[in-house]
């Protein structure tokens, strides 16, 4: 009965920790893989040296040369998430995202942009919504934001990804095209090329440049190009490390072209190190808690199984061992003497009278005669006379 139950409680156990282990895998990890809703936010800075920006301040524009500092804050929008329905009902989470554009000379301000967008858990794609909107003028408008914006898929593939412009309001594609090791972690780099494409602008922003850059030119145009850059951490879809070279030039239909943005921004190193670091200690959890731990749980839950199997099995031996019959020990008294060496005086003290109640064994020779020469002849008994 004491087998049985330690049997029962070995194989419990093992059942239990072998549950634990599916659930880790099954349920914990798919949900480490997926943009929390609790994410805090998290701030990058990319520099650019020596740039060339158009600057308007006061209503003067001018075009001037400065290093330049870029801030993105991304806030992840936990209040709005949960009003979210349908379709992006546990699907998506919003985030809201703010850029800066300032000179570190002087301190001013140069640009500056404000979105809302929702983005899948786990590809970190922009999903349609209805409340989506992009600020850079300082108007809100209405804009559909899709494909990678500030965030790659969880197991990110050597594939090609498409990458939402901001100033082209639109996706481009950006092909994979190698690894490098980026603050001791495998990164993926991916490479995004826009050349010389116009922007949508309105009439009298580019009525604005002309008169003071193309006198004399009646239309014209601004093309935008970008060499875009990105390094990303595979297993956990973060951009470790951006670069942008942009170019945006004015072309009139007379008149030279006038260079509006000749920069080329790229993270510092607090940025590079502070992303590195976010990533490490995701892919730790997701190491720990989907690999580590599950495996560690099967291998004691299925020792735990093979112990109670054989605490069983043991249990199961002992009873049939102790069915055996056993001889009792009153039936063979060491100390009795033996039968056949009692004199007549100890039988006769021991019985007196004798009789067919006596427990005595008589001597087989009182039985028989034999005719043997060899056989001792017996002595007769009193009044009996011996025959030959």
């Amino acid at each position: 009965m004491k087998h049985r139950a330690i049997g029962a409680v070995l194989f419990g156990g093992g059942v239990l920790l072998l549950a634990l282990a599916a659930g880790l895998v099954f349920v914990v990890k798919p949900a480490l893989t997926k943009l929390p809703y609790d994410l805090a936010a998290s701030t990058s800075v990319a520099e650019a040296k020596g740039a060339t920006f158009l600057q308007i301040t006061n209503g003067e524009i001018k075009i001037d040369e400065a290093d330049l500092k870029s801030t993105v804050l991304v806030s992840p929008d936990a209040k709005t998430t949960g009003t979210l329905s349908g379709d992006l009902d546990g699907k998506a989470v919003v985030w809201k995202v703010g850029q800066t554009v300032d000179r570190t000379d002087t301190k001013e301000l140069v640009g500056a942009y404000g979105a809302a967008l929702a983005l899948d858990r786990v590809s970190g794609a922009a999903l349609p919504w209805g409340d989506q909107y992009l600020d850079d003028t300082g108007t809100r408008e209405d804009v559909e934001f899709s494909g990678q914006i500030y965030k790659f898929p969880f197991n990110t593939e050597k594939k090609t990804y498409q990458i939402f412009d901001r100033d082209l309001r639109d996706v481009r594609p950006a092909e994979f095209k190698g690894t490098e090791t980026i603050e001791g972690i495998e990164a993926y780099r991916f490479e995004q090329v826009i050349t010389e494409e116009k922007l949508n602008l309105a009439e009298d922003r580019v009525g604005l440049l002309l008169g003071k850059f193309a006198l004399g030119a009646t239309s014209g145009e601004v093309v935008y190009s970008n060499n875009r850059t990105v390094w990303v951490d595979p297993v956990t879809g973060s951009y470790l490390k951006v670069r942008e070279v942009q170019r945006k030039t004015l072309v009139p239909n007379v008149g030279s072209p006038t260079t509006l943005l000749d920069a080329d921004f790229a993270y510092n190193e607090e940025t590079i190190k502070a992303s590195a670091d976010r990533a490490r200690q995701s892919r730790e959890s997701l190491t720990l808690l989907g690999v580590y731990a599950p495996i560690g749980l099967a291998l004691l839950g299925l020792v735990l199984v093979a112990a109670a199997l054989l605490v069983a099995r043991r249990g199961a031996a002992q009873p049939a061992a102790e069915a055996r019959p056993r001889v009792d020990s009153d039936q063979t008294r060491v100390d009795q003497p033996a039968v056949g060496d009692d004199t007549a005086e100890q039988r006769t003290a021991r019985d007196p009278e004798g009789g067919p109640l006596t427990d005595e064994i008589p001597p087989a020779s009182t039985n028989w005669k034999s005719d043997e020469p060899s056989v001792p002849s017996q002595r007769p008994a009193p009044g009996e006379v011996e025959q030959r």
